[in-house]
């Protein structure tokens, strides 16, 4: 899959994505990821891409003209690629999208700064908006290396296999269930007994119903929109007290 992003700050995305999974992602030539300087389409000789607001304003804005001859580089004669602007504005990113975002061939994410960019060309030539979170950040570099990186696990031969990412949180829409690791008493806190009882069976009933007390602990909006049978809910209310959970 090929990633390609607009920046004025390439060295941000480069430096990130070039180390742990996705960098060794890159030299297998599952995904590419190339990171285009904004200002080498300056319309001045000082690489100046920006400008003062319109009807007032703090700050300034990036001008049309370079971003958008920045994508018109990297597109092809025939076709352009998905194009996603990383904004505070954009629907929040979650798994869904990221799946959906796997099966395109070529991404392109458009990186804002200062007070972002000229609403006109992100107009022409996004085809989405796209936030992870609702908080400001100051450049869109970090918001595009978290989407690179969700959506590059899910490519084929990017992680060990399937599994490493089918049971995750929000694959099925709740989070995993709690995992542990040696020694199995940790400050007088024992490792559930299912989970070395060896019975394969057994331990992903229990990490089933676990995953759903996790998410009615953790993330309750979450929980609210899941669909639970009436003999699921008995499990979990019978694994509950178990395991000591307050209700």
């Amino acid at each position: 899959m090929r990633f390609t992003v607009l920046t004025l700050f390439p060295g941000q995305i480069t430096d990130f994505l070039k180390k742990s999974i996705t960098g060794n992602a890159m030299q297998k030539g599952i995904i590419s990821v190339e990171a285009k300087d904004i200002r080498e389409n300056a319309l001045n000789d000082y690489g100046k891409v920006d400008d003062t607001l319109y009807g007032g304003g703090t700050g300034m804005l990036m001008q049309c003209d370079p971003v958008y001859d920045t994508w018109k580089s990297v597109c092809d004669k025939d076709s352009k690629p998905y194009t996603v602007y990383v904004s505070p504005k954009g629907h929040v990113l979650n798994q869904k999208k990221v799946i959906e975002l796997s099966k395109k061939e070529h991404l392109c994410i458009v990186c804002g700064h200062y007070e972002g960019i000229d609403s006109r060309v992100i107009d022409e030539i996004c085809d989405e908006e796209i936030s992870i979170g609702d908080y400001v950040l100051t450049g869109g570099e970090l918001a595009a290396c978290v989407i690179i990186d969700s959506v590059s696990r899910m490519l084929e031969g990017v992680l060990p296999n399937e599994e490493a990412y089918s049971n995750e949180s929000h694959m099925g829409g709740t989070l995993e269930a709690p995992q542990y690791t040696k020694p199995e008493d940790w400050h007088d806190i024992h490792v559930p007994a299912v989970l070395l009882s060896g019975d394969l069976k057994k331990i992903e009933e229990h990490n089933r119903i676990m995953s759903y007390i996790e998410t009615m602990n953790k993330r309750p909006d979450m929980f609210e929109r899941l669909e639970i049978t009436e003999e699921d809910w008995q499990k979990i209310l019978a694994l509950k007290k178990t395991l000591c959970y307050s209700s």
